[in-house]
C-alpha cells in the first residue's frame, strides 16, 4: 500500500479516529518499521501533551517512541533536516499551519505520517484534522469499541463537565462511544 516508486518521493498519511482507537499505536508501528528499514525518522508531538511523558509519544497501552515536543507547527520545519520520514502525533492540537507544514515536507520528498483525533468531544471536526485528511494521499480511520454496547466507536465522549475544547485525559476523562450511544447522551 505504501510502496514508493522512483517518481513518488513524498506523501502524507493520516491516521484518525476517536480516543482509545489505536491511532498512536499505529503511528508508532509505522515509524518503527521505517527505523527497521534504516530510514531517517523524526517524530514530533505538541508540547502540551504531557499525559504519559514530556518527551516520548506514548500509546494508551504503554508503547512508546522518542519524540521532540514542539510548541508550534513551524518548529517542525526548523527541526527536520536530512530525514526520510516525519511522524506527528496529536495533530489536532497544532495550529492551522500544520497543514502547510505537512505539504511542504511531502513536497521535499519526505513521507509524513500524522495521527490525531478527527472529532472533538462534541462530535465536531477537530482543529486542522479535516484539512489534513483532505490533503493526505493515504487515510486510515481506526475505531475503538463502544464501552456501552460493544459496537465500533468513533466518538470520544467526555465524562467530566469541563467545556473547554482541549482537556487532556485518559479513561477517567473520556470513553469511546458509537454513534447511537453518543447521540443518546449528546443532543
Amino acid at each position: 500500500m505504501f510502496l514508493e516508486s522512483a517518481s513518488q518521493r513524498g506523501w502524507i498519511e493520516v491516521i484518525c479516529g476517536s480516543m482509545f482507537s489505536g491511532k498512536t499505536e499505529e503511528l508508532i508501528r509505522r515509524l518503527r518499521r521505517a527505523y527497521f528499514a534504516r530510514q531517517r525518522v523524526e517524530i514530533f508531538k505538541p508540547v502540551l501533551d504531557v499525559r504519559y511523558s514530556a518527551e516520548d509519544v506514548v500509546s494508551h497501552d504503554s508503547h512508546s517512541i522518542r519524540s521532540t515536543p514542539v510548541d508550534s507547527s513551524g518548529n517542525i520545519l526548523l527541526l527536520t533536516g536530512d530525514v526520510d520520514v516525519v511522524g506527528i502525533d496529536e495533530a489536532q492540537f497544532f495550529d492551522a499551519n500544520i497543514v502547510s507544514v505537512c505539504k511542504e515536507l511531502a513536497d521535499r520528498g519526505i513521507r509524513v505520517v500524522v495521527a490525531g483525533l478527527d472529532m472533538d468531544y462534541l462530535g465536531k471536526p477537530f482543529g486542522p484534522m479535516p484539512q489534513l485528511m483532505a490533503t493526505a494521499e493515504y487515510l486510515t480511520k481506526v475505531h475503538a469499541i463502544c464501552v456501552r454496547c460493544g459496537n465500533l466507536a468513533h466518538h470520544s465522549h467526555r465524562l467530566t463537565s469541563n467545556n473547554k475544547l482541549v482537556v487532556l485525559g485518559e479513561q477517567d476523562t473520556y470513553e469511546p462511544l458509537c454513534r447511537h450511544c453518543f447521540n443518546k447522551i449528546v443532543p
